[in-house]
């Protein structure tokens, strides 16, 4: 590394809201947060999902529909490009 052009990285502490605090290194000094890995839900594994007004439920009512109505149409076409490949066929 080239002498004199990397700037000072030295210890910090990184205090959280919750009271936990950690050392590492930083070019800022010393840091405060909001949320850390010991009290965000998501690492703490209590997690909650909020359904919000049944969103999720709409959302599968709606999804159900759309399969409903491409499922038959999948069914049709199948049959419908069958039905003039032999037709052509038929007429040669």
């Amino acid at each position: 590394m080239k002498e004199g052009i990397h700037p000072d990285y030295p210890a910090a502490r990184v205090t959280c809201a919750c009271g936990n605090t950690f050392v590492t290194r930083s070019t800022r000094g010393d840091i405060q947060v909001d949320v850390c890995g010991a009290c965000h839900p998501f690492y703490t594994g209590t997690q909650k999902l909020i359904d919000t007004a049944g969103r999720v439920d709409r959302f599968r009512k709606r999804y159900e529909k759309a399969a409903k109505l491409a499922a038959p149409k999948a069914e049709a076409a199948p049959k419908a490009e069958a039905a003039p490949a032999a037709s052509k066929a038929e007429s040669k």
